[in-house]
């Protein structure tokens, strides 16, 4: 079999599109806190964990710092997956940010 009709897609992250942005998610009432549901960022080169961009973002105005004044009730997912504040991040990730979520 020859490799006549065969195409070659190149991959790239669903999360987020290449280059130095990092794609910024806000659900519930952090959404509300905040005033948007998502926004592109370029954090500074030490940005570098989830605790981290979490300060970062605080200081992006007094929104975003009334938003993640509690740290305690916020939680995060990093391109999709539970993520700690030691958990790395790094330009093209997708980062939500969400309430404590109960099951029942």
């Amino acid at each position: 079999m020859g490799s006549q009709g065969l195409k070659v897609k190149r991959f790239e992250s669903a999360f987020c599109p290449p280059g130095d942005d990092m794609k910024v998610l806000y659900f519930a009432w952090l959404k509300g806190k905040v005033g948007i549901g998502e926004e592109a960022v370029t954090p500074p080169a030490e940005v570098a964990t989830v605790g981290a961009l979490l300060d970062w973002l605080a200081t992006r105005g007094p929104k975003h710092a009334a938003a993640l004044a509690n740290r305690s009730v916020v939680r995060v997912a990093v391109n999709q997956e539970y993520a700690g504040p030691d958990h790395p991040v790094k330009a093209g990730d997708e980062v939500a940010l969400f309430p404590p979520v109960t099951g029942g």
